[in-house]
This record gives C-alpha cells, sequence and structure tokens, in this order.
C-alpha cells in the first residue's frame, strides 16, 4: 500500500507561482497530478512515469504547469505558474500500482492523497 502526501498549496494572487509536493512511502510507479473544483469532475493535469522519461499533460496544464520527480526522495513535483481563479481546486497526487504509460483516467491511478487546497484571488 502506498501511502501519498500532498504539501504545497495555498493562497496565491492571480499570475502567482506554487509548487506543489507529494511525498509517496514507497518508490512508486507512474504517478499523476489531478484536480477537483466545486461541484466539477476530478481534471487530470499531468502524469510521469518512474524513471522520469516520459510525461504527458492536458491541454489545460501544458503552457503554464510542469510535472517533475525526485525518486531519492519519492517525491513528486508540479510547478504551477501565471496562476489563474479558475486554477482555485483541490489538487490531488496519485500512483499507479504497476508500470503503466501515463494515463489521463483516474481509474488507472490505485493510491491517492488526500488533497491540498489552491486558491487563486483576484
Amino acid at each position: 500500500q502506498v501511502q501519498l502526501v500532498e504539501s504545497g498549496g495555498g493562497l496565491v494572487q492571480a499570475g502567482g507561482s506554487l509548487r506543489l509536493s507529494c511525498a509517496a512511502s514507497e518508490r512508486p510507479f507512474t504517478m499523476g497530478w489531478f484536480r477537483q473544483a466545486p461541484g466539477k469532475e476530478r481534471e487530470f493535469l499531468a502524469a510521469i512515469t518512474r524513471a522520469a522519461t516520459n510525461t504527458h499533460y492536458a491541454d489545460s496544464a501544458k503552457d503554464r504547469f510542469k510535472i517533475s520527480r525526485d525518486n531519492f526522495k519519492n517525491t513528486i513535483y508540479l510547478q504551477m505558474g501565471n496562476l489563474k481563479p479558475e486554477d482555485t481546486a483541490v489538487y490531488y497526487c496519485a500512483a499507479t500500482a504497476g508500470y503503466t504509460t501515463p494515463s489521463v483516467s483516474s481509474g488507472a491511478y490505485a493510491y491517492w492523497g488526500q488533497g491540498t487546497q489552491v486558491t487563486v484571488s483576484t
């Protein structure tokens, strides 16, 4: 059972930046970031394979967000820039149970963190 703990969320003004972190209890396989705004479905943002050789981004994230991982620390990151009020959501990291290519489907991920709130003010 892989445990994931996100951190780095908070309140930021529009145009600002945040870096989210997700620490895993062991080295996971493919990992991803999702977000869920109130009243909306969970949305895929980005994913990265275990060796960080392959990444995939949602169209909404590819120009402003960057996913990375540090396997020595069993941690992935989501660097977010030029944040907008519509980026306000709870951000979740997730991990697959085995090797897969980066997947946009939440069903591909077996393990989830508890989420971290990101609020972008005008």
